[in-house]
């Protein structure tokens, strides 16, 4: 059993930055995906970005290209959002899942979930 849990949430004006975390507990084989996603409220969870365990093959929604930065520190069992140049439509809670394959951008191909954490971007 995988538990995974985000810190790093908060208010932050347009235009800055944001570092979220997620520490999975149990053992991640470099087979796994880890990815992000978030959910504003009326709105469907939507991907964010995701990346292998073992560091290659990210994938990424356009509207964050170029801002967010997705990587993981293994020796940690951890896995960073990096978001630049925040907007407020990046306002959401952020929740990062983990998949025991290779994955992508479905909800469904992922296995575990942490419990999010909220994401506030003021104009």
């Amino acid at each position: 059993q995988v538990q995974l849990v985000e810190s790093g949430g908060g208010l932050v004006q347009a235009g800055g930055s944001l570092r979220l975390s997620c520490v999975a507990s149990g053992r991640i084989s470099s087979s796994w995906t880890m990815g992000w996603f978030r959910q504003a409220p009326g709105k469907d969870r939507e991907f964010v970005m995701s990346i292998r365990w073992s560091g290659d093959g990210t994938y990424y929604v356009n509207s964050v290209k170029g801002r967010f930065t997705i990587s993981r520190d293994n020796a940690k069992n951890t896995v960073y959002l990096q978001m630049n140049i925040l907007k407020p439509e990046d306002t959401a809670v952020y929740y990062c899942a983990a998949s025991q394959r290779v994955a992508f951008g479905r909800p469904s191909q992922y296995d575990y979930w942490g419990q999010g954490t909220q994401v506030t971007v003021s104009a």
